[in-house]
């Protein structure tokens, strides 16, 4: 596949989706926000089990696309014109992340700013390299978070440091994140695309019908009360139940050893 802005690798099962404008920190342009769409849907496409998201360069993502935010503004006669159309493509890639029922790692190296900070928080499990940084960036200049800020930060770290966060736009280590429940873990720098790859090919060998179904659980858990949550937690595991991959899990067991996950 051939993407101006995307690197779109499938190896077995796992995808990688690569943002490629490493002159430009990987920001999100027009151009990016499409062909990560296609990117994904292609994935679906391949059928691939899992998916690593990273970025080209010394950024996973700086964030929106500052100049053509401006050249987009001047053209149309006004400044927010970016943040109309443009943007509804940016949160159909946040709810393409979360609602494909696939698992989605984000490998983040270097600078991770402003949306860039958002797309790796809706992916379901997130490494960082040693010398990344996480700044949500928005206030920094006058703007409020989009991407899914305000949702999946509060709920990993907290209303508290969510605010702080995002109401001063200063920067935090790939350590700190860690220690704040924000990222999974922190890498070696070197190792940062290794450690992604073996991650994503455990969950691709894994039952991912099954981890497909944890993943509508999790988005649900946070609007659902307790009888709601307890009844499609019934229901998925009833489909669970029903699928080969139980009954491959079951035998494996019995026979002592490794299951033969198909995903189904």
């Amino acid at each position: 596949m051939n993407l101006d802005t995307v690197i779109y690798e499938l190896s077995g099962t796992v995808a990688t989706i690569r943002m490629n404008r490493p002159d430009a920190l990987n920001a999100l342009s027009l151009q990016l926000g499409k062909d990560l769409s296609i990117a994904i849907n292609q994935a679906v496409a391949d059928k691939a089990r899992a998916v690593i998201l990273t970025g080209s360069g010394r950024a996973f993502c700086a964030g929106g696309d500052l100049r053509e935010m401006q050249a987009m503004g001047q053209l149309e006669g006004r400044m927010e014109a970016f943040l109309d159309e443009p943007l509804k493509d940016l949160h159909n890639i946040v709810r393409l992340i979360r609602e494909t029922p696939i698992p989605f790692v984000a490998a983040v190296n270097g600078i991770c700013a402003g949306a860039g900070v958002n797309f790796a928080l809706a992916c379901d499990i997130v490494l960082a390299a040693e010398d990344a940084a996480f700044r949500e960036a928005f206030v920094r200049i006058g703007l409020t978070p989009d991407c899914g800020g305000t949702f999946f930060l509060p709920r990993a770290i907290g209303e508290k440091l969510a605010a702080e966060m995002l109401m001063t736009g200063d920067s935090i280590t790939a350590q700190r994140a860690a220690e704040m429940g924000m990222i999974n873990r922190v890498v070696p720098t070197l190792e940062l695309t290794q450690e992604a790859e073996a991650l994503a090919k455990k969950l691709a060998d894994g039952p991912t019908a099954a981890i497909g179904r944890i993943k509508r659980m999790l988005n649900a858990s946070s609007s659902n009360d307790l009888s709601q949550q307890l009844a499609l937690e019934a229901e998925c595991q009833l489909e669970s139940g029903k699928g080969n991959d139980f009954r491959e899990g079951v035998a494996a067991f019995f026979e002592k050893r490794a299951p033969r996950f198909q995903g189904s």
